[in-house]
């Protein structure tokens, strides 16, 4: 039976649903002190968004799992996922997904009309443009799939808040968009060689490291751009977000010029993961400490 749960868990991807359920929490406890609303009376509603974020997430990932089987079976890191091996049905696996998508926006629906439909709108854009049509086509499949990935901060706004319009909702949804560029470009540098031999054209393996450097580079610039979107909100998270930034800009620099690529790629990936943290808790922080204060 534990087996069989790990096969589920590894075909729904857990660890993705765990860390994409972070900006969703601190998204909507950063809307819920903004707009001055009782935690208390949306206890409700933040346990729906948590529940239907983490069934449409499921979701996505399954539909991935299902339609990436034939190149997953060449790479090193996926040769291993049930849906690969057999050892979940496919018929199966695309029932299960369906239902966690069905399920989960029903949920979301009951928070708001419209956390449901951005949770639609990540599960579309994961599968359709990114997953089935511009991962294997194109160098900017990193840039489709970071809409998605960048969903969970407005839906968690949507669930409790009356709009998404504030700077500070679209200052999250645009740190995760431009974060999962060179998150996903060192990931790609250190898998160059699967990436190559299931003819993924991720930016490393067709255009090389030094048009990676560039590219990674101009997005944390603008990284460090989009702190300024939190200052209608609070200065110390612009400040914040602005110097955790300006440290990964930092490190990509002085990590290029060892010119050590897998050096340079480890330090830039663990990074992202501190970045990330970083920049959620301390909204996740500000938010709860203020509205204790409130």
């Amino acid at each position: 039976m534990q087996n069989y749960l790990n096969l589920w868990a590894k075909t729904v991807k857990t660890g993705i649903i765990k860390s994409n359920l972070i900006p969703m929490i601190a998204a909507l406890m950063l809307a819920l002190y903004t707009y001055e609303l009782s935690f208390v009376e949306h206890i409700p509603h933040i346990i729906l968004a948590f529940i239907g974020s983490a069934l449409i997430i499921g979701a996505a990932g399954t539909f991935n799992n299902l339609y990436d089987r034939d190149i997953d079976a060449i790479m090193q890191r996926t040769k291993s996922r049930p849906t690969v091996t057999g050892e979940l049905n496919s018929k199966n696996v695309l029932i299960v997904g369906i239902v966690l998508l069905i399920v989960g926006l029903i949920v979301l629906y009951l928070t708001t009309p419209l956390a449901a439909f951005l949770g639609f709108l990540g599960v579309f854009f994961y599968v359709v443009p990114y997953t089935m049509w511009t991962k294997r086509k194109t160098i900017w499949n990193t840039e489709v799939g970071s809409i998605s990935g960048a969903m969970p901060p407005l839906i968690g706004w949507a669930a409790v808040a009356p709009d998404i319009w504030h700077p500070a909702a679209w200052a999250l949804f645009i740190i995760m968009v431009i974060w999962q560029m060179p998150h996903f470009y060192a990931i790609a540098i250190r898998k160059r060689d699967d990436y190559g031999a299931a003819n993924i054209p991720m930016l490393p393996v067709v255009k090389g490291m030094r048009r990676t450097y560039i590219q990674t580079n101009i997005y944390l610039i603008l990284l460090m751009f989009t702190s300024l979107l939190f200052i209608p909100l609070s200065l110390g998270l612009m400040c914040a977000s602005l110097i955790l930034g300006g440290i990964w800009l930092w490190i990509s620099f002085v990590g290029y010029r060892q010119m050590d690529e897998k050096k340079w790629a480890n330090r830039m990936f663990a990074y992202s993961l501190i970045y990330m943290t970083a920049v959620f808790a301390t909204v996740l922080i500000y938010a709860s400490v203020g509205m204790i204060l409130q």
